[in-house]
């Protein structure tokens, strides 16, 4: 019962304490699940966020869901879920009840554009460290490139960009690699 109360508050506080959505939230699930509570590795952290991309919802909901089911099963899941999802509930309720004044004021807007800045480096800092353990040769590398390409300049959308990503590895793993090493 401790470990489920534990899930619930962790992510209620990734929840309550990141802005900007999935990409954003990031650095801190990487910051509180990998560095701190060692409740994943960077790669699984990296398996559950790709797979959270291909799948309906929320990104960081869906990534919370995955890890609270490892750790504890479907009462994981679901207490991790609602740790996440619990915050937005609540700060949204209440900016909603005050949205007209509240998007008027001057503070609020530099506010948000200071936010948004400290989003933008947080995430790119998050991505360069994955980056480390993710690019791990030149194939990786071309997949990488080819994709971050293909995301900026084409209308292709980001679950088909990663199946393309997956399609690749594969491919490269069956056809183009010794059986000894991995992709």
């Amino acid at each position: 019962m401790k470990e489920l109360l534990e899930l619930f508050c962790t992510f209620a506080q990734i929840g309550a304490l990141t802005f900007g959505g999935g990409l954003a939230m990031l650095p801190m699930l990487k910051h509180e699940l990998v560095d701190k509570k060692e409740w994943v590795t960077e790669e699984e952290l990296l398996d559950y966020y790709a797979i959270g991309q291909c799948t309906p919802g929320i990104i960081a909901v869906n990534t919370a869901t995955f890890v609270g089911y490892k750790r504890k099963g479907i009462w994981g899941g679901v207490l991790a879920t609602l740790g996440m999802v619990f915050p937005s509930l609540v700060i949204i309720s209440l900016v909603a009840s005050v949205l007209s004044n509240f998007m008027e004021n001057t503070y609020v807007g530099h506010a948000l554009a200071g936010i948004r800045a400290v989003v933008c480096a947080l995430m790119l800092g998050t991505v360069l460290t994955l980056a480390k353990k993710s690019l791990v040769d030149w194939i990786c590398y071309l997949i990488f490139f080819g994709v971050l390409i293909l995301a900026l300049f084409s209308p292709i959308p980001v679950v088909l960009l990663v199946l393309l990503a997956a399609a690749a590895g594969i491919g490269i793993k069956i056809f183009g690699r010794k059986k000894d090493k991995p992709v």
